[in-house]
């Protein structure tokens, strides 16, 4: 099944012909959103459209599909299998991941208990991200996180969409496959997103490399403990660090003697150094590279790598994306 069998599969047929027949790449395909009463829409290529009934892409909203509860509810029915008491933890989340690693996020009505979020009822509004992993991006940018044969503690700094989580998806593959005659690495993965992995029923659905191990919606601080004291990882990956508990475990694990590779939402080295939390790792020159990755000209453009003193040591390629 290819990637556009699969993924219409999860719609409502009537949603399911729409799409079908819309002239759409699904490589270049990035997310549709689905909302009660409102306008049926995609993002392709980086811009926004409207489809209408007749599967015509629009910039403008005029005839566009207008979704109907119905829709969305029968839409949620293909997606769970018709059991969304399976996906309970997922809910949580408010995001379920289905096969191929594509991840539908939901908004709807919270149902809270003792101040925490049990579930998501009268789901309204549907987010499909399609999972793109592009294989090789990371070539470019491994050799500089390398020093004397080792794995440098690498810091992935870029602004939302910009193509970090896949970067590091690639340099994880990487690392553990081994590349340009380097042997491979054990990495441990905390996917507290599945969106690193993508995993469907524990299976990442990305390639992360034959050595790696994923702890899959797990929270972060918590899941880099987890692996350092059960899977001896060489090497730990987490996406979007911030909080003071993941400032906390990053310590303990470089402490440990495991490398971390990690990304966190920035525009520049000072943006970075302006983060009350991060600093301290910053000024104690715990990281020994920094990728700054931002959208000019195209999404994934590599502006600049620093070492743990802050010289750039490379500047301005493309990553493809």
């Amino acid at each position: 099944m290819n990637k556009k069998e699969e993924l219409l599969k999860i719609f409502s047929i009537k949603l399911r012909n729409i799409l079908a027949k819309a002239d759409l790449e699904y490589e270049l395909l990035q997310e549709i959103r689905l909302r009660v009463n409102a306008p049926l829409l995609v993002v392709y290529g980086n811009t926004e459209y409207f489809l209408n009934e007749q599967s015509e892409l629009s910039l403008s909203g005029d005839n566009s599909y207008i979704l109907t509860r119905n829709e969305l509810k029968e839409t949620m029915e293909y997606i769970s299998n018709y059991s969304l008491y399976a996906f309970e933890e997922e809910l949580k989340q408010g995001f379920i991941t289905i096969t191929g690693g594509h991840r539908v996020g939901i908004a709807g009505k919270a149902v809270l208990e003792e101040n925490r979020i049990k579930s998501i009822k009268h789901i309204s509004f549907i987010n499909i991200r399609l999972s793109h992993q592009i294989k090789g991006c990371g070539e470019k940018v491994i050799p500089l996180l390398m020093e004397e044969g080792n794995c440098c503690h690498t810091l992935i700094i870029s602004p939302p969409c910009c193509g970090k989580t896949t970067l590091l998806r690639d340099i994880i593959r990487l690392i553990s496959d081994g590349f340009e005659g380097r042997e491979g690495l054990t990495v441990g993965v905390v996917d507290e997103r599945s969106e690193i992995g993508a995993c469907y029923m524990g299976v990442p659905q990305n390639d992360l490399g034959i050595r790696t191990d994923v702890l899959d919606c797990c929270p972060k601080a918590k899941g880099m403990l987890m692996l350092i004291r059960a899977m001896s990882p060489r090497v730990i990956a987490v996406d979007e660090v911030g909080s003071a508990e993941d400032i906390e475990a990053i310590e303990y694990v470089i402490n440990c003697g495991c490398k971390l590779i990690a990304t966190v939402h920035g525009n520049s080295m000072e943006d970075i150094k302006n983060k009350p939390l991060l600093k301290k790792l910053i000024e104690n020159k715990l990281f020994e590279r920094y990728i700054l990755l931002s959208n000019k000209g195209s999404v994934g453009h590599l502006e600049e790598v620093y070492d743990k003193n802050g010289r750039p040591i490379y500047t301005c390629d493309l990553l493809t994306k």
